[in-house]
């Protein structure tokens, strides 16, 4: 039975080509660290608190009642992504406010967000 996947006939590396991309390419223990923060954006509770955070910071009670899980939960989605550097916190009081890390993260919720409108 003959293979229909494609295949070169002559194989030939472009060792330029090569070359040029493995002086920018990054080590690969800091690809394996980009692909755990893509992990944590691969949930969608977490993309909806990242974008309610774009528009500004939240108490944990707010964030519960804006996507509609108990506070436990929204809790432990907090702790995620404070732990991918993603939100940071400020307390004031008896109350904790979250707030977006950086303005690198509402970048990649706004270019992520054009992407999928495109």
């Amino acid at each position: 039975m003959e293979n229909d996947a494609p295949h070169c006939e002559y194989m030939h590396v472009h060792a330029e080509a090569l070359d040029k991309i493995n002086n920018v390419m990054p080590d690969e223990d800091l690809l394996i660290d980009l692909a755990e923060l893509f992990k944590v954006f691969g949930d969608s509770t977490r993309i909806k608190i990242l974008t309610a955070l774009s528009s500004g910071e939240l108490c944990v009670c707010d964030m519960s009642k804006l996507v509609g899980m108990t506070v436990s939960a929204v809790s432990h989605q907090l702790k995620i992504l404070r732990g991918a550097k993603l939100v940071s916190c400020r307390r004031e009081g008896k109350t904790v406010f979250y707030s977006l890390a950086d303005s690198h993260v509402t970048t990649i919720i706004k270019q992520g967000l054009e992407h999928v409108n495109e």
